[in-house]
């Protein structure tokens, strides 16, 4: 019963576009017929006003006579001497210029030239890949969300192609270097050519409704591709995987999620934030250890703890350590050692009384702020929320504050003075980066999370004062990653992950010390894996072994240049990236 339900729905837009095509040569040949009764009429009232006149002219002369009048061209070798004659005259030129000059020119270009026009524009759009792709990427639509995953296939050498049901939107984005192809999202024809089957994985971002269409379509061309659809509703889980999603990510909620765990590690001593198997990367303040204002070396903290400083945030400034690197007060260190090494680290750290007591302030009650609430509560966590929508507050919870975050008035209210971290948390950018500017200039020493919703911004809310900055489009491309790369990639914050590779060819017989890997690239190995066995931190006079495993840490252009220099052909393996961006390497 569904079945029929679906293609009728499916088959929609193809009846529009046909009534559409079939109307424009109905009005064409309605306004054809139109310009030909005209000649005729007008031909024949040449004649009974000759005769009127006492002037007799042939059929052809009649036409003759119309047409150069209609067109304007008035050649004035036949012309009527009555005042009926010339008021007929006057006729036929309005009705010639009304329809020659003006309607029949719009009437060509719409129902002639621009769909000639279109038709040879969709044939610079592909509708098809090569028939071997093999182990790429399928994205339904195009937005800000599938643009990062978009980059962040690119940068890791995994083939995608764009799925878009719009030829103009296609040919914008092939001139802006994407591989696109044209279809409609529910047509099963479209994921066939498309080789489906044979692909890594169909990304679904749409809304519930278009994601159910898609999955149900994929599932009638491959029933083993898996499917990962964003979710809108939760209740919408259920019926998303019965069309035939294997994964769904409400990126909302995990975004909430994420900011609320770096909200409640803020008050700790030492926050662990990152596994990679035994390897743990943790957050710890420089003035909290002690460390500010000695170098790498002179702070022995490798030494005394076994672990190693992989990383230092100076505000928005990531700095790739090395031994003479000076730790500035108030930055934050990122650690990486065993879990074990770094849970002895952090008791032996003094914790301050009550700090854990201390509410945080969320700025913004939407859909992020509301995900972090309920984490929060769930782990009994304290805070305050200040939202200016009186609709989004629970009425008689004194942890919500009604008000303008930018009133300084509002944000004492809601304990600013004392809170140990913020989260911005509101859907515009624009406004994100002006209370970040504000709270940063009210407590200069405090911890600021803000959320970006368009990568061109991260750099503008680090620079306006913010510690972390996360956006769910960064989530949702390391979902696609993590999920063709099981534990490969994972997002510190935005603009910089902790990712996993196998010892590229070039490095092989070469120690880290020598391959000045840090220098050339801006990446950080922060550990190694050889055999099983993980060795953090890494020896810097042993040789890389083929069969070795980096874990290294960097910014994106830290990674590309890493890809870039690195990277070849010859590195692709089964058990890595290896078969699904072998076809996108480039060949020699």
């Amino acid at each position: 019963m569904m079945r029929p339900v679906k293609y009728a729905i499916s088959r929609l837009p193809a009846y529009t576009g046909d009534t559409r095509r079939r109307w424009g040569r109905q009005f064409l040949l309605f306004f054809g017929l139109l310009i030909v009764v005209q000649l005729f009429l007008y031909s024949y009232l040449f004649h009974v006003i000759m005769l009127y006149e006492g002037k007799d002219h042939s059929v052809l002369t009649g036409l003759y006579w119309t047409l150069t009048v209609m067109t304007t061209l008035g050649f004035g070798d036949i012309a009527f001497s009555s005042d009926v004659g010339r008021l007929f005259s006057i006729l036929v030129l309005l009705s010639g210029i009304t329809f020659f000059m003006l309607m029949l020119p719009f009437t060509f270009i719409r129902f002639v030239y621009q769909p000639w026009i279109e038709s040879r524009s969709k044939t610079r759009v592909p509708t098809e890949v090569d028939p071997r792709m093999r182990r790429h990427v399928i994205l339904a639509g195009f937005d800000m969300i599938s643009q990062n995953i978009i980059e962040r296939l690119v940068q890791h050498r995994v083939p995608y192609v764009t799925l878009v049901p719009d030829s103009d939107q296609a040919l914008a984005l092939i001139d802006r270097g994407y591989t696109v192809a044209l279809g409609e999202f529910d047509d099963p024809r479209a994921y066939q050519r498309l080789q489906a089957s044979t692909a890594a994985l169909v990304v679904a971002l749409c809304d519930d409704l278009k994601n159910t269409n898609i999955a149900s379509t994929v599932r009638e061309v491959s029933p083993t591709t898996p499917i990962l659809v964003s979710v809108d509703s939760e209740d919408s889980v259920d019926i998303l995987k019965v069309a035939g999603a294997n994964h769904t990510f409400n990126f909302t909620k995990m975004l909430g999620q994420a900011f609320a765990g770096r909200i409640m590690d803020a008050v700790m001593p030492v926050s662990t934030i990152a596994h990679f198997g035994d390897l743990a990367v943790a957050e710890l303040s420089s003035d909290h250890a002690g460390l500010a204002g000695k170098t790498v070396v002179e702070s022995r903290f490798r030494a005394t703890t076994w672990l190693n400083i992989v990383g230092i945030w100076e505000r928005s400034r990531f700095i790739p350590p090395g031994p003479d690197t000076l730790i500035p007060p108030g930055a934050t260190l990122l650690i990486a050692g065993s879990s074990g090494r770094i849970e002895e680290f952090e008791k032996s750290l003094p914790r301050p009384e009550k700090q854990n007591e201390v509410p945080a302030l969320i700025i913004g009650h939407g859909r992020v702020g509301s995900a972090v609430v309920a984490t929060m509560k769930a782990h009994g966590a304290r805070f305050t929320v200040v939202e200016q929508n009186a609709r989004q507050i629970p009425a008689g919870d004194p942890r919500y504050i009604q008000g303008n975050a930018a009133d300084a008035g509002v944000l004492e209210a809601a304990g600013i003075s004392t809170t140990t971290s913020i989260l911005v948390t509101t859907h515009s950018d624009d406004l994100n980066i002006y209370l970040t500017i504000y709270c940063r200039h009210l407590r200069p020493d405090i911890k600021i999370i803000s959320r970006a919703s368009l990568d061109r911004n991260v750099h503008s809310l680090y620079a306006a004062g913010a510690n972390v900055v996360m956006s769910h489009a960064s989530m949702a491309a390391n979902a696609v990653l993590n999920l063709l790369t099981p534990n490969k990639v994972f997002m510190l914050t935005e603009g910089l992950d902790i990712f996993e590779l196998a010892v590229p060819a070039a490095l092989v017989g070469k120690s880290l010390a020598e391959s000045k890997i840090r220098q050339d690239t801006g990446c950080n190995v922060i550990s190694m894996r050889s055999e099983g066995k993980t060795m953090t931190p890494p020896d810097p006079a042993r040789l890389f072994a083929a069969g070795d495993e980096l874990i290294l840490i960097g910014s994106g252009e830290a990674q590309n240049a890493f890809m870039e220099r690195y990277l070849t052909r010859l590195d692709v393996r089964e058990d890595d990236l290896g078969a699904m961006y072998s076809a996108a390497l480039p060949r020699g």
